[in-house]
């Protein structure tokens, strides 16, 4: 109980006096403004009194941390983490008050406070911590050290070197003791730690990780990337397996890791967004490239496993597509038949692969490698040359024979450009990597010749089968295209208005006597004449006379 009450004093005072700074940092943005210069005075004298304050809280935090030390209820490292939060609030302080002389001491005491606890950090996250603080306060003591006029001030790892081994135990009392202590505390547990970033290389270059948010997230895809090495086994590095069921392994063994390096990935970039966006206004130029840096890294590392994971799948699709010569063929000797659907998808996943290499080839690390950019170039050449192949094969279910034959055609122009992008670097820098990915030699580009050439043969014997040698057709089969139907309607043009917008003078058509001649017209007055002068039919005379109704009847239609 009296531990329990000891940590949430300490806590209390931790959180007052990091209240204080907050606020006098408020404070002293606010004196600042245009809005605020009248009365700027007294917001700065509001601020340096809240900074003091917070110094206070911080003294008296580090007094109860040294007597919970001196009776062994806290750690050597927390102690000295303590120490270092208090050194850094006074030097801040006495450089706003432009006292650099005392403020770059306490500045270059609590650095070398900070590199022993990074030097022997028990895990990669406290190593992060401890680099990330040293990393902010960097600037501030060449800043003083510039001021004090020193012809050196540029090489910070000097004049801290000079300045702790002076001063160390002056401000932190019996500060080699505890130092010494530490470091016995933590080779006592070093053997349980389990949560050691290993070094990442690139180009045989270590690089270096600063941020611990990055350090917790790559911690998790080197754990995966552990598993993916345990499930390959003695794989030679390629991630293609041969069963169905090896396979399966193999994807889901991918897609842990590629999780894990999503989350690397974005924290990557938030944390570049922010940096570039000048949040963090502490941080330094050279830590700002080094997380450009390793965001492009980690965003390679996605995409590298992104095409393994593709590759594989592809793979397991193309071995079914096409099987084995062991595979027994049917009572009539032929292959079994294959499932159409599958060339789609082998297609679909080729279009994946081209994607992941264009944007690894936008990638700035890539770029400023002429050998990788080139090895990333063949690849895309290569993949294009792959799936133009595998598209070719989805057109002869359909016998569209001239279209499967054109995209073999790309196969081979693709084929080209990979040999000679092939042919500018005497190493295959992607192959030649840890890990390596994408395996790409001479022979497999034979190979895929070799294929698009036994392909093309194929399609054109199926083509002359199909129709292309069959001379005697079908009559019934053939349809009448439209054009003819429509050319055979009639139109009545005005050639002489053609004419005219022609520039030409129209014809004119002489009159010829037979226009004026009255036959045509003669004709039907004179049947018109007849039928009007046509009498009605008599009754015949020996009818007898009726009368009524019959006999009305029998006068209109003339006949009894």
């Amino acid at each position: 109980m009296m531990l329990l009450t000891s940590q949430i004093s300490l806590q209390l005072l931790l959180f007052e006096a990091e209240r204080a700074w907050s606020y006098s940092q408020e404070l002293t943005s606010q004196s600042l403004q245009p809005a605020n210069a009248e009365k700027a005075s007294s917001i700065r004298h509001h601020a340096t009194g809240r900074f003091r304050r917070s110094i206070n809280w911080a003294t008296q935090l580090l007094s109860h941390c040294q007597s919970l030390y001196e009776s062994s209820r806290l750690s050597a490292e927390n102690l000295l983490e303590v120490a270092i939060y208090t050194l850094i609030l006074n030097g801040r302080f006495l450089r706003y008050r432009d006292d650099f002389e005392d403020a770059l001491i306490q500045l270059c005491v609590a650095r070398y406070l900070l590199d022993e606890l990074a030097g022997a950090a028990p895990t990669s996250r406290d190593q992060a911590l401890a680099t990330f603080f040293s990393d902010e306060i960097g600037p501030e003591i060449r800043y003083c050290a510039h001021e004090l006029g020193r012809s050196k001030a540029y090489d910070v790892d000097a004049i801290v070197n000079e300045l702790s081994a002076k001063h160390k135990n002056e401000f932190v009392e019996g500060c080699e003791s505890i130092v010494q202590r530490f470091r016995q505390e933590i080779s006592v547990g070093k053997d349980e730690n389990t949560l050691k970033l290993e070094t990442l290389m690139w180009e045989g270059e270590p690089i270096p990780v600063r941020n611990p948010e990055l350090v917790d997230v790559l911690l998790k895809v080197q754990q995966a990337e552990k598993k993916l090495k345990a499930q390959q086994g003695s794989s030679d590095g390629r991630g293609v397996q041969s069963s169905a069921a090896g396979s399966k392994k193999g994807v889901a063994a991918y897609d842990a890791i590629l999780l894990a390096l999503s989350d690397a990935e974005e924290a990557a970039r938030k944390l570049s967004e922010a940096q570039q966006s000048g949040t963090q206004g502490s941080s330094t130029a050279s830590g700002s490239r080094d997380l450009h840096f390793v965001h492009n890294f980690i965003t390679y590392q996605l995409l590298s496993y992104r095409i393994q994971r593709d590759l594989l799948l592809a793979s397991a699709l193309i071995s079914q597509a096409h099987p084995s010569k062991k595979t027994p063929q049917t009572s009539k000797g032929k292959a079994p038949q294959v499932d159409n659907r599958l060339f789609p998808a082998i297609v679909k996943l080729l279009d994946t692969i081209l994607q992941s290499l264009e944007q690894m080839r936008a990638l700035n690390i890539v770029d400023d490698s002429p050998d990788l950019a080139s090895a990333v170039e063949a690849r895309i050449s290569y993949t294009k040359a792959r799936r133009c192949l595998e598209l070719s094969r989805c057109y002869t279910p359909s016998k569209k024979y001239a279209e499967a034959l054109a995209l073999l055609q790309h196969v081979n122009i693709h084929i080209r450009e990979t040999n000679s992008l092939i042919s500018l670097s005497t190493t295959d820098v992607i192959s030649s990597q840890k890990p390596s990915f994408y395996h790409l030699t001479s022979e497999d580009i034979s190979n895929l010749e070799n294929e698009a050439a036994s392909e093309s043969l194929r399609f054109k014997r199926e083509w002359f089968t199909s129709n292309g040698g069959s001379v005697d057709g079908d009559p019934k089969s053939y349809k009448k295209p439209l054009f003819f139907n429509i050319a055979l309607n009639y139109v009545d043009l005005n050639m002489d208005g053609l004419q005219e917008r022609a520039g030409r003078q129209p014809e004119v058509v002489q009159p010829t006597p037979v226009v004026a001649s009255p036959k045509p017209d003669s004709v039907p007055k004179k049947s018109v004449q007849i039928e009007d002068s046509r009498p009605a039919t008599p009754e015949p005379s020996g009818a007898p006379s009726r009368s009524g109704l019959s006999s009305l009847l029998g006068g209109w239609w003339g006949k009894s």
